[in-house]
């Protein structure tokens, strides 16, 4: 379980809930309405880990790509 607000404030991008965080080594999106689904994504958007459903996954996976298109470095 995480604090949402931590994670909010560091968040690049918050879109519908889910936060999105560059990690350093590709991106990490935050479920803040469940304060426990984590998705991390490799630099090319590839799946590395995850503990969401698929439901929230999909969700997860169109938010990073909404996200990064408003990230600086995206």
């Amino acid at each position: 379980m995480f604090d949402p607000k931590e994670i909010a404030d560091k968040a690049e991008v918050v879109i519908a809930g889910f936060a999105v965080v560059e990690n350093g080594n590709g991106y990490s999106v935050y479920d803040l309405n469940d304060c426990e689904g984590v998705a991390i994504f490799l630099p090319d958007r590839q799946l590395l880990e995850t503990n969401m459903d698929e439901i929230c996954l999909s969700i997860a996976k169109k938010r990073l790509d909404q996200s990064l298109k408003y990230m600086s470095y995206a």
